[in-house]
């Protein structure tokens, strides 16, 4: 698969009811090795292997440039041996809302607390429902890049979302429980 992929991401509210609404879950390890002007991420999912190398968003973290591979679990066991700072350990949830489908991502170790959901649009400005879940929109926000929480994990400033204004308002979203 390549192409440009567009994904807006957002803070999950406590609780777990993503869990109850979640028609799929799986495992996820990755990691990342180092590359200039490039994220090259190697994915093992429950079985599966992945290499996916996105390349930088121009327009504030909405879309970019992503090719992804599938290679054998072995291949990834070995390009594993390359990445850099460890590996990001998450449970990931499928729940489907209108006519898209969330990806909730529950992370572990240093992560841990830490619950995200992206959704993948066919356009910027495309509408979506946004489940009850669903919080605060993190799109472009550096922190909750899955790359960055391995260099500055999530325990390390959680403490600072309580305060945080700089976060983006949810636009283009139908919801009629809008915060």
């Amino acid at each position: 698969m390549s192409g440009f992929e567009i994904e807006r991401k957002f803070l999950v509210k406590k609780g777990d009811s993503f869990k109850s609404a979640a028609f799929s879950c799986s495992h996820i390890q990755q990691g990342y090795i180092p590359a200039e002007g490039a994220t090259v991420r190697i994915r093992l999912r429950d079985g599966q292997a992945f290499l996916t190398i996105k390349g930088q968003s121009a327009d504030g973290g909405l879309s970019r440039y992503e090719f992804e591979k599938e290679i054998s679990a072995d291949e990834a066991q070995h390009l594993l041996q390359l990445c850099r700072g460890g590996l990001i350990d998450k449970h990931r949830y499928l729940v489907k809302s209108g006519n898209h489908v969330f990806e909730v991502d529950e992370f572990h170790g240093d992560n841990d607390g830490l619950v995200m959901a992206e959704v993948e649009l066919a356009s910027p400005n495309e509408p979506f429902e946004k489940p009850d879940f669903i919080g605060r929109e993190v799109t472009g926000d550096r922190r909750f890049y899955n790359k960055h929480m391995l260099r500055f994990p999530f325990h390390l400033w959680k403490d600072s979302l309580e305060n945080d204004n700089n976060v983006k308002n949810d636009n283009n979203v139908k919801n009629d429980n809008n915060e």
